[in-house]
C-alpha cells in the first residue's frame, strides 16, 4: 500500500493500493477504463489518471487479478475481476475494515485536547 498520508480529506482515497479501488470497481460488473475511472471518482471522490489506471491492469492480469473481455471494439477494452480477483478483494476487505475498526476505537479513546495538542 502507498503510505504516505494525505494532504487534504479529498486525497485520502490515493493512500489506498490502485488495485483495491479497481477491483471494488469490477466486483459488480465488467467494465472498460473509463467506466472503472468513472466509478473510482464516484466512490472516492478523486480522478485516477489513464496511465495509473492501465499500468496497474496489467500489473493486475499478470498476477490474474483481472481478465480483459476481447470484444470488436478495438477503443473499449472491458476488464472482469476474476476468481482469484474476488478472493484478494475479500481478504483486502477484510484487512481494511479491522483497520478501521481499530482506527474508530483508538480515535475515540484518544479525544484531542482543546488546543488540538497531542499528549
Amino acid at each position: 500500500m502507498h503510505l504516505d498520508a494525505p494532504q487534504k480529506p479529498s486525497e485520502a482515497g490515493f493512500a489506498l493500493e490502485a488495485a483495491v479501488w479497481i477491483m471494488v470497481g469490477l466486483a459488480d460488473a465488467p467494465k472498460h477504463g473509463y467506466a472503472i475511472m468513472k466509478d473510482i471518482e464516484d466512490m472516492g471522490g478523486f480522478s485516477m489518471r489513464p496511465g495509473t489506471l492501465y499500468a496497474a491492469l496489467m500489473r493486475m492480469e499478470r498476477a490474474k487479478l483481472v481478465e480483459e473481455i476481447q470484444t470488436s471494439d478495438y477503443r473499449r477494452r472491458p476488464f472482469r475481476l476474476t476468481e482469484a480477483g474476488r478472493m484478494r478483494l475479500e481478504e483486502d476487505l477484510k484487512i481494511l475494515a479491522a483497520l478501521a475498526s481499530i482506527g474508530r476505537r483508538r480515535l475515540k479513546k484518544r479525544k484531542p485536547s482543546k488546543q488540538g495538542a497531542q499528549s
